[in-house]
């Protein structure tokens, strides 16, 4: 039984223990009242009609039962009966019927017990008998029965009222404890939430409890987020520019160029100082640290106008921007070579010569040694070309390339015709079992076309605003594979997407429309995506942890300073980004940061997957760096 049920019947109880006695004392007292009224008036009657009957002087007995009847005619007597002293009955008159208003059970349950009225009847100094008077007692009981009601009515009406107005004050108390509840729940299931305090003593103490262990695991979260990012820094990240290694660089790299939703085509910029120690003799060691500094943070501002961009010092003078989705390169090497001139000029304008710059395109799935060596030879090109220049490759366009406004109408037709469909690849656990199926979009430009994957089209589904569209059909594809085939399927939204009230709304309606396929449905957002739209996705979680969905991360670990963030979303699991594992055998340094990264995640209770194993020493050392799971060509279709 629920506290507040407790507490009500509680309330009733004491209610109808009040009521039970204050009405068995107000009858009572009032039936005292009467019966003492009553024998009062037995007591007068009975005196004054023995005074009249006293002064007849026609004391026959015709007259006496006259007078009798008519005083017994007024209809206010129960009994007048006057009895001679030889104990005859000389008149009776006796009332038999049952006209009283009070119903019977209560007339049995609060009877009136009033004395009867007895005078003596005088013939001047003989007396000529006794009279004894009972006055009717029907307009008690009725008075007494109407008393009753009244009280009743009054105590129902302040029963109602402070049922009402007790709803009230329950439902202020139950609110903050609620909360409460709802806070343990959400921890339960791995949201940390904060409450505001309520006014109530009892329930405040337990709030402000609630809020600082809920506070002191944030911080938790936060520090040690805090000492990783900080360990990935300075295992992987330059010392003076702040700028990715050549480690991390290469592994983000060798990613993007294996993962089927990255895009078709990128760029690849090499840009290189040259004459480094020219320039450190003219200009001394100081400012030479701030020119390096000002190259990467030019290189930063190119890379945060295209999403899950990387720029890195590779060497002492070798810096390098991986651009995911840039097709048109030579616009694109121009650029950043102007912006670049521009912004050291201002600064150092005497230095003969600042830098050369190559770029080429690579498309996914090239090998990265062949992108490396093209880009070494376009570099090579610039430098022969004379001081600040570039060389680009020219745009290298696949047979699929269209125009924007060819890929908008083909996406059209695409979602109207549907040719969609979703291809699965395993998660597994670390010894074997199946965890889910992981389904990647596919579609088909053209009818019995070639099935184009993700990374093909989903920048200009991006561009035309149609994620909505196709992710809505990933979940139906979803739900039909999940109604023809057992095991969990995960799937993945755009970032775009779930920001979109639409789909929202439309996502809500087929998850209410197949409550039991639920609990198996999986669905992720890039880790990029999901902090970009973190309201939006938090809103997102909540509604399908509603529906009893599970939630995922993907690609997580790029952004370690925001991951306190996801304390309060209640994931399910974590899918480490490829670049992170890659190599991790071999680098005692990446196994620290790795481990570190997983006791965080256990501690808010969510599994960690590794993304993209690609042999079996990366997949060997998964369990003793604590990883739950992991997906790739190590573990198999």
């Amino acid at each position: 039984m629920s506290l507040f049920r407790q507490l009500w019947l509680a309330i009733v109880s004491l209610m109808s223990i009040i009521f039970i006695g204050s009405f068995l004392i107000s009858v009572l007292s009032a039936r005292g009242y009467l019966e003492q009224q009553l024998t009062l008036k037995n007591i007068d009657n009975a005196e004054s009609l023995a005074l009249a009957l006293s002064q007849q002087p026609n004391k026959d007995p015709v007259a006496v039962a006259l007078v009798i009847s008519a005083q017994f005619d007024t209809g206010h007597y129960q009994l007048i009966r006057l009895v001679s002293p030889d104990r005859r009955v000389l008149v009776e008159h006796q009332y038999k019927g049952n006209d009283s208003e009070a119903p019977a059970w209560f007339i049995r349950l609060f009877p009136l017990h009033a004395t009867e009225g007895v005078a003596q009847v005088q013939d001047g100094w003989r007396q000529l008998g006794t009279l004894t008077v009972v006055s009717h007692n029907r307009f008690a009981y009725r008075e007494l029965w109407q008393g009753a009601l009244k009280l009743s009515a009054l105590f129902l009406a302040g029963a109602l009222i402070a049922g009402g107005i007790g709803s009230l004050v329950m439902r202020a108390m139950a609110r903050p404890l609620n909360q409460v509840v709802g806070q343990a729940q959400a921890i339960s299931e791995r949201r940390f939430i904060t409450l505001p305090e309520p006014r109530t003593l009892e329930l405040k103490s337990v709030v402000r409890a609630m809020n600082a262990m809920v506070g002191r695991l944030k911080q938790l979260f936060a520090d040690e987020a805090a000492r990783l990012d900080s360990l990935h820094r300075a295992l992987n990240h330059d010392p003076v520019t702040g700028l990715a290694n050549r480690a991390l660089f290469m592994n983000r790299f060798q990613s993007t160029i294996e993962r089927e939703e990255a895009p078709h085509i990128g760029a690849f910029l090499l840009v290189r100082l040259a004459t480094l120690e020219q320039i450190n003799r003219q200009i001394g060691h100081g400012a030479t640290d701030q020119l390096l500094q000002q190259i990467a943070a030019t290189s930063e501002g190119v890379c945060a106008q295209h999403p899950e961009s990387v720029a890195a010092r590779l060497k002492g003078s070798d810096f390098a921007l991986l651009i995911p989705g840039a097709e048109d390169i030579p616009a694109l090497a121009a650029s950043v070579s102007q912006i670049l001139l521009q912004a050291l000029q201002a600064r150092w304008p005497n230095l003969p010569q600042y830098f050369h710059l190559g770029a080429v395109a690579y498309h996914r799935g090239e090998k990265l040694h062949s992108i490396l060596a093209a880009a070494d030879q376009m570099l090579a090109t610039a430098e022969a070309k004379g001081a600040n220049t570039w060389h680009a490759a020219s745009n290298d366009l696949t047979p699929q390339a269209r125009s924007a406004e060819a890929w908008f109408s083909v996406l059209s037709s695409v979602l109207e015709k549907q040719r969609t469909k979703l291809a699965f690849f395993p998660t597994r656990t670390l010894d074997g079992q199946a965890w889910h199926q992981e389904g990647f979009i596919r579609l088909q430009a053209e009818h019995d076309g070639s099935w184009l994957v993700a990374g093909d089209f989903m920048p200009m589904a991006v561009r035309h605003k149609l994620t909505p569209a196709l992710d809505l059909a990933v979940v139906e594809h979803a739900f039909a594979a999940l109604q023809a085939t057992p095991g969990d399927i995960a799937i993945n939204i755009c970032a775009e997407t779930i920001a979109d009230w639409g789909f929202r709304n439309r996502l809500t309606r087929l998850l209410e429309l197949n409550p039991e396929l639920c609990q198996r449905l999986s669905l992720e957002v890039t880790e990029y995506g999901a902090f970009r739209q973190l309201e939006a996705f938090r809103d997102l979680t909540r509604t399908l942890k509603l529906h009893g969905c599970h939630v995922g991360i993907d690609h997580a670990g790029l952004q370690l300073n925001l991951w306190p963030q996801i304390a309060e979303l209640g994931l399910d699991y974590l899918k480490v980004d490829y670049g992170f594992i890659r190599g991790a055998h071999q680098a005692p340094g990446d196994q620290e940061f790795l481990t570190g990264l997983c006791k965080m995640a256990h501690a808010m209770g969510i599994k960690v997957i590794a993304e993209g194993v690609q042999d079996a020493q990366e997949l060997a050392i998964l369990p003793a760096l604590g990883f739950d799971g992991a997906t790739g060509p190590a573990v198999g279709r």
